[in-house]
This record gives C-alpha cells, structure tokens and sequence, in this order.
C-alpha cells in the first residue's frame, strides 16, 4: 500500500511538470506571435540643440500698383489693339466697342422713367401742393435759415405754453392744498342732483321724441297732400273755368251793351247820328265776325261748358279718392294725437325739471358762507378753464410743427428725387453719347500684364478688361506663416529663391509683416517686394529667415503628427509584463517653436530622454503597444 502511494505522488509531480512545462512554451511562443504581429516603430531620443529656423512659403507675382482698365457699362467688343507685354502711352487704344445700345443705357433709361414715376406719385400725393411742386422745380426751395426761423418761431411758441400751462398746474395745486385746508362744509345735496340729473335724462329722452312725432304728422300731411294733388288741379282747373267763364260773360255784355248803345243812337238821329268809325264798330258788332256779339256770344257758351265739364271732373276726383282721403286724415288725427302727447310729456317733465331744480338750490341755498371756497373754487375753475385752452392751443402748434416739418422734408425729398433725375438724365445722355464710335483707351503709360477680353465678347463691369503695370512701378507677393513664425522674421530680411538659378537678377525683399485678414489671431501676411525680370502671374518659392536659437526639445519632423485636436507626438513607454517589457504608445500634445529642413523645436511636458516616434510599419494609435525596431 506504501508503495502504490509513493508511485502516485510522483505521477501526479510528473504530470505538473509537463503541464507547467507546455504552459510556459505556449505563453512563450504567444507573446513571440503578439510582439511580430504589432507596429514596429523607429523611434529617437528628445534631444536639445541649435535649429536655424527658415520658414518657406510661395505666392504669385503681382503688380505693385495695377492699375485696372474698366468699363463701367457691358459693351460688344469689335477689336482688341494691344497684347500682354506691350508698352502703352496714355491715350493708346487699347480696344474699339461695336456701336449700339448699352446694357447699361438700356438700364439708365428704365432707372430714368421709374425716378419720373417716382416723381409723378410723389406729386400728385394728398400732402403735395401745386406751391410746392412750382417751388421745388423753379429751385425756389426754401432755404436752411428760413426753415430753421420757421421751426424756432413754433418751439417758442410750445416753450411759452409749456410754461404757461406749469403755471396754471402749479396755482391748481396750490389752490387744492388751501381748499384741502379749509375742510368739508359743504351740503350733501347729492340725492337732489341726483333727481335733477334722473328728470333731465327722462325730458332728454321725451324732447327727443318730440321732433320724431313731428316728422310722422307732417308725413301724414304729406300723404293727405298727395292725395288731394287731384283734387287741388280739378279745383285749380274749374277756377280758371269760372274766370274765363266771367271774362267772357262781361265780354259779351260789355258787346251787347254797347251794340244796343249803337243803335240806340242810330235810330234816335232818323238813322244818320252815326260817325264814320261808329257805323264801323255797328257793323262789326251785328256781324260774325271777330270782335262780333255773336263772336262774344259763343265765347260765353264755350266758357259754361267748360266750366260745366271741370265742375263734373271735380266730382268725379271727390268721388274717387274720397276712401284714400279718409284714410289720410285718419293717419293725421292719430299723428296729431302722438305729436300733442309728446309736448304734452316734455311740458310735464319741464316742469318736473324745474321743480327738481328748485329742490336742489332751495338745499345749497342752506351752505354756511363759503365765500372763500367759492372765491378759490371759481378761480380752479377759471385756471382749468385756462389750461384747457392753453393745452389745446399747444396741440395746435404741435400739430402745424409737424405739418411744417412734414412739409419741409416732402420740399427735401421733392428736390433730391428731381436731383436724381437730373443727374440720371446726365448718365444717359453719357451713355448715349459712348453708344456711337467707342473705344478705350489706356488711362496711364505702362504694360499691358493682362487682357480679359477678345473680339465678339462683351464687356463685364465687374472685370476690368485689361491690367496696365504702371511705368516705374515695382512687383509684390505674399503668404500667410504663423504668429510664431513672423516673430523670428523682421522687415528688410531678402529671401532666398528656390531654385534661384532658373531667375535671372531677381531680388526678392521682405517690405511688411501684417494681421492676415482670413485669421488674424493665428497668422501674419508677409508681403515681399519683388526687384528684377519678373512678371505678374509667376509663382515664386522662397525662404526667409537666418536666425539661429537654442531648444530644449527638438525632435524630427517625421515624429510630429497633427489631427483635429492639434499637433502632437507619440514617445514609448515601457511597462513590466509577466515574461518581457511591453512598449506603449503615449501622445504628448505638443507647440511647434521652430522648424528647419529635418527636425522641429516643441514646446511639451517633456523631460528630455524619451524615445519619440518616428516611423512605424502600421498606423500606430496612443495607448496601443507597440514593438521597437531592432535598429533602437
């Protein structure tokens, strides 16, 4: 049994062994296979030194002082007269323009016909008068002086009354703290005022019912005058009946008696008493004839019949509107009815009124002396009074300053829109006048450095179409650096060209160091002068800057990484592993001071010995671990 025991110890020992054995071969060759399967990195010691800063940049040459030869309308080009790189005097042409109607003239004119429709709706406006208009146009307008004279006289006017009316504010206050002194002794003779106010408001509304009733009964009247219109024309008729009727009953007597009278005479002188123009007017009378009894005779008969016949259409009428007429006077007896009962209800309320009112002064009639109330109470009402119109007066004055001021600046916005039409007048009889055998010509002496334009196409205002380089006038270019950058660079320091042997005597000058616009916080524009064969449009390489300094931290520039939250670098960490040190890739934000062609000077939370990388097989990411290259 002892010895079955001791031959299973040391199975169980031998089968550890060889499981601890196989445990550490396969930990062996996993870490082998990890370590080959990580980025191998290069790295290099953080190290101090000397680094000559040259800081490189490139730009296009361009004109020191261009000047743009523009053309302010959009014109078809027939002919250009000039190539880049030709020499130009002032009033050279430099391109002739087809003859016709501008873009622009045809847009001055329609500028020009809406300022006149402009014009005309602002002329013919409720607040503009024919004075105005006239003023405005004979440039009578009223001068500066007289506007201002105008305006001082209407603020003294308000300065007055403002003060006035302070005054009458001031002495109502006054009069209510001495009337507040005074005390109550007044009746309560509200319940009278009342009842006078209750019958007021009740003969108010009676009174107003007077004109009302009125109205109806004289409607009434109307109507029964509309019916009796029939009647009134048969009665006007049968009147002028029984007049002609008269007229002729006394003509035909006044015939008679005068033919009897005739022959009265006749046969009293044996048939011989009668003159000449008596036998006449005899023989007339006895006659048919005009002027004849008989004549008179049938008159009369005609004017009785007539008579007769209006009388007969006067019953007829009677007989035929007699039910509208009773209907008509009925309408009126009961108008006449509301109308008396209406006076008689503003009599009764007068009445009422009065005797309210008697009650009312019959009780202040029982007020102790207040004389001096009254005395203060009168001249409240007199000062309030006052300050009313006083206010109203200020309204007023107000009100015509402004009118005035609203008329000055209608005088003002007149003048400037007929100004404008003026001048618009002027641009198109300019461009009319260039529509016609144009060209253009070099304003200045110098080089043609661009033409923008060609034959058959036309003019863009917003281009010039040719860049003349001014004679005597030097070249420029410019790049943006960073703040860090333009403090080791001063003005006056020459660049060096890259590729200086392919330029021929160029010289290129550092002349300003300037805030870039595009970021002024971050970046400086460095402007160069430019000496020697060069042309606008080249593009130069340069770089400036010879001053050395000493760095704390310098590493390659192969080792400086940058992503959205800035430049950094990785170093490598070592760590303790179970069976070998294992290396971590650690980031250090990092200040780029000075760069040359192979390394950068950094501002870090360094100390100075850490291994940085600088190239590694596979993307290497902070944190990550990381295998050195055998070269470390």
């Amino acid at each position: 049994m002892n010895e079955n025991g001791k031959k299973k110890r040391e199975w169980v020992k031998t089968a550890a062994i060889v499981f601890l054995s196989v445990m550490l071969v396969l930990t062996f060759f996993s870490n082998t296979i990890m370590n080959y399967s990580l980025p191998e990195v290069a790295t290099q010691y953080v190290q101090s030194g000397t680094i000559t800063a040259k800081i490189r940049g490139s730009g296009t040459v361009e004109s020191g002082d261009p000047y743009n030869v523009e053309v302010k309308e959009s014109r078809q080009v027939s002919g250009v007269a000039v190539h880049v790189g030709d020499t130009v005097q002032k009033g050279d042409v430099l391109m002739y323009l087809e003859d016709e109607e501008s873009e622009e003239l045809k847009t001055a004119k329609e500028t020009l016909e809406n300022l006149e429709a402009e014009y005309e709706k602002a002329i013919v406006s409720a607040d503009t008068s024919k004075g105005l208009v006239n003023r405005v146009e004979s440039g009578n307008v009223t001068s500066t002086d007289s506007k201002l004279a105008q305006i001082d006289a209407y603020n003294n006017a308000i300065q007055q009354q403002e003060a006035a009316i302070k005054n009458y504010n001031n002495r109502i206050a006054e009069i209510d703290a001495e009337l507040g002194k005074l005390g109550d002794n007044t009746v309560d003779t509200t319940a009278e005022q009342q009842q006078v106010n209750a019958t007021q408001a009740e003969l108010d509304k009676v009174t107003a019912a007077v004109p009302a009733a009125k109205e109806k009964l004289e409607a009434a009247q109307r109507v029964l005058e509309s019916v009796n219109s029939a009647v009134t024309a048969a009665e006007e008729r049968k009147a002028a009946c029984e007049a002609a009727r008269t007229v002729a009953m006394e003509n035909h007597t006044a015939k008679l008696n005068r033919l009897n009278s005739l022959n009265e005479k006749k046969n009293d002188a044996g048939g011989s008493g009668l003159t000449s123009d008596e036998e006449v007017e005899l023989a007339r009378l006895e006659g048919d004839g005009e002027g004849s009894v008989t004549e008179a005779s049938a008159a009369l008969a005609d004017a009785e019949n007539a008579l007769q016949e209006a009388t007969t259409a006067l019953d007829n009428v009677n007989a035929s509107i007699a039910a509208d007429r009773e209907k008509a006077q009925k309408e009126i007896n009961d108008r006449q009815t509301e109308y008396k009962n209406a006076l008689d209800a503003q009599t009764t309320w007068e009445g009422k009124l009065a005797e309210a009112k008697r009650n009312l002064a019959n009780k202040e009639a029982t007020k102790p002396d207040n004389s001096r109330r009254d005395a203060l109470t009168n001249e409240k009402a007199d000062l309030t009074a006052a300050l009313g119109k006083t206010n109203t007066e200020k309204s007023d004055t107000e009100k015509a300053l402004t009118e005035l001021l609203a008329g000055f600046a209608k005088e003002v916005d007149l003048s400037a829109m007929l100004k404008k039409i003026q001048d618009q007048k002027k641009v198109v009889e300019d461009l009319t006048a260039k529509s016609v055998d144009a060209t253009i010509t070099a304003p200045i002496a110098g080089t043609v450095t661009a033409v923008n334009v060609t034959a058959g196409k036309k003019t863009d205002v917003s281009t010039p179409v040719a860049v003349l380089q001014p004679e005597g006038k030097g070249y420029t270019m410019s790049f943006s650096v960073t703040n860090e950058q333009a403090k080791r660079l001063s003005v006056g320091d020459v660049a060096d060209l890259v590729n200086a042997w392919r330029y021929d005597d160029l010289t290129v000058t550092l002349a300003s160091i300037k805030p870039d616009t595009t970021d002024p916080g971050q970046k400086k524009l460095l402007t160069f002068d430019i000496s020697g064969n060069v042309t606008a449009g080249q593009t130069l390489n340069v770089s400036v800057g010879q001053k050395s300094a000493n760095y704390d931290y310098i590493v390659p520039n192969s080792a400086i990484r940058e992503d959205n939250n800035g430049k950094f670098i990785l170093i490598v960490e070592s760590r303790p592993g179970p069976l070998s040190t294992r290396y971590i890739a650690t980031r250090v934000d990092v200040e780029v001071l000075a760069s040359d062609d192979t390394q950068s000077a950094v501002s870090a939370a360094l100390y100075g010995y850490e291994f940085v990388i600088t190239t590694s097989t596979k993307p290497v990411e902070a944190g990550k671990q990381v295998r050195l290259s055998d070269n470390n």
